[in-house]
Formats: structure tokens, C-alpha cells, sequence
């Protein structure tokens, strides 16, 4: 939206150039009305504790026609003030706009929220498998990275982040025979299980059952997660990671659930790519 008004605002300067920048800057602004509008329904749904989406929403609308209202205003008024003041215009639209990123910081900043993504998930694991207890939500916010330029870095420097190293499903046929004698070697730990974990270059991939509900998608994450932490650790990392789960998941769960967290799904990509296999007469797992 800021980069969209920052265009209006230079169009005037590049008579030769005015559609093409004006059109990028209606662009830009639709793009930031798709995000917004999808923030907005995750923002109501959270909010919404009672089931009473629609009450949340109409009384968001009605707070926002208001703010567009005075805002409408206090802007005209301040475009009289500033009327044939180039200087003072662009100073007061970068002192705004530095204001208005930095409110929306804070306001995401403030937000402590119930649902488990990816990272989320992967904070309140790494403190349980190390203190045996579980983070608060307003704990686990502090931790979560907001800004988008702390990515950039990181994929600069080659740092993944713990759940960075998980890849939620995987497409079967990336599977090389080297990595079906893997499959075969740990076969056994997912017999009970609607999706298996593959670890290949320092990453657990994670292939989904056709068959699997959301909660098996949670469970396949949290098992690639503490498959990837003791990937680094030991040789046998199959079996501590299956047994971990056997004894310690529900727990984690249960505690979960007593923090408040909502745990019947994890909010996650939409998974395309799901594969069908079965156990044939000599336990051997086929595609």
C-alpha cells in the first residue's frame, strides 16, 4: 500500500512514464488488499472464541469506516495546509509513513495467537524437548521473526531455522533407489503411521498418506521436527525420534491444549503432492 502511494506521488515527476508507474502502483495495492483480506479472515477466526465471526467482523468494518473517515479528513486538511509545499509534502508523507509501518509493527508485534504454524510449532518443541514444559502464547510471540529482511539475511548466510530444515509433502517421485534402501531400512517405525519421513541431505522430507487427516499432518511435522534435531546428534536418529514420539507426543499435545493452543491442525501450505502405498504379503512397502 505505502509502496503504491510512494508511486502516485512520483508519477508526476516521469511525464513520459505516468500510466505505466501509476498501473504498478494500482498493482502493488491490489496485492496488498489480497494479503490484508486473508490476514483479516485469520485475524477474525482467532478472535472469533465464542463462534461469533460475523460479530467480529461487522464491528472491525465499522471501526475502520471511522479511522478512513477521520483519516479522509485530517488528509485534506493537511493537503490545504501543505498546498504548494513540495518539501513540507514529502516530509510529512515519509514522517507518516515511517509512523504507519511502525504502528502496524507493533500491532503484529502485540498479537498473541493460539493456532500453530510452522515456526510456531518449531519454538514451542525446541523449549519442551529441552525444559519438558510448554511456552505461553505471549512467550512464543517474543520469539517469532516478523520482519521479512531477517529471512533475506539468512538465506544469505546459508542459517535455516529448525523447521526450515522440514519439508511438508513431498513429491514421491523424487524418490531415487538410493533413497527407497533408506525407506526400506526404516520402514517399520511408520507401519501404524499415514505418512513416513526420509531424511536426505540434512532435511527430513515428509511424504503424506492420501488417507491422512489434519492431525497427521501436525504429527508428521512435530516427527520431522524432532527427526531433524537428532539428525545432528546421532547416527540412530530413526529410532530416538520414533521413540520420543511413542512416549513423549501426547504429552506434548496435552500440554498444548492446557496452554490454550489449538491443536486439531497445523496451519500449513496447501499439500499438493500425497502418495498411496500399502504393505504387500512380504511387508514391503509399494507405491
Amino acid at each position: 500500500m505505502t509502496l503504491g502511494m510512494l508511486m502516485d506521488l512520483l508519477s508526476p515527476l516521469f511525464p513520459s512514464s505516468l500510466i505505466i508507474i501509476m498501473c504498478l502502483g494500482s498493482l502493488s495495492r491490489s496485492f496488498t488488499g489480497v494479503a490484508s483480506g486473508a490476514t483479516r479472515a485469520a485475524l477474525t477466526q482467532h478472535f472469533a472464541l465464542a463462534n461469533n465471526a460475523a460479530d467480529i467482523s461487522a464491528k472491525e468494518g465499522s471501526q475502520e469506516t471511522l479511522a478512513t473517515m477521520s483519516g479522509m479528513g485530517l488528509g485534506m486538511l493537511l493537503a490545504h495546509v501543505t498546498r504548494g509545499h513540495d518539501l513540507v509534502v514529502w516530509v510529512s508523507f515519509l514522517s507518516l509513513t515511517i509512523f504507519h509501518m511502525y504502528a502496524n509493527y507493533k500491532a503484529v508485534q502485540s498479537l498473541s495467537l493460539s493456532t500453530l504454524n510452522y515456526e510456531r510449532t518449531s519454538i514451542l518443541l525446541q523449549y519442551f524437548m529441552e525444559h519438558g514444559e510448554v511456552l505461553t502464547p505471549e512467550q512464543v510471540s517474543k520469539q517469532e521473526h516478523i520482519l521479512p529482511f531477517w529471512s533475506s539475511w539468512r538465506k544469505l548466510l546459508r542459517v535455516k531455522l529448525p523447521h526450515e530444515l522440514v519439508h511438508l509433502g513431498a513429491k514421491a517421485s523424487m524418490l531415487a533407489h538410493s533413497d527407497m534402501l533408506l525407506i526400506a531400512k526404516t520402514r517399520s517405525y511408520y507401519t501404524n503411521a499415514n505418512y513416513f519421513l526420509l531424511d536426505k541431505d540434512g532435511s527430513v522430507c515428509i511424504f503424506i498418506h492420501k488417507q491422512a487427516v489434519a492431525t497427521d499432518v501436525l504429527k508428521s511435522f512435530v516427527h520431522g521436527l524432532v527427526l531433524a534435531r537428532f539428525m545432528q546428534k546421532s547416527k540412530s536418529c530413526h529410532t530416538e525420534a520414533h521413540q520420543w514420539m511413542d512416549e513423549k507426543y501426547n504429552t506434548f499435545i496435552s500440554k498444548l491444549k492446557v496452554e490454550g493452543y489449538s491443536t486439531e491442525r497445523l496451519l500449513s501450505h496447501s499439500i499438493v503432492w500425497k502418495a498411496h502405498w500399502v504393505y504387500g504379503p512380504l511387508d514391503e512397502k509399494t507405491k
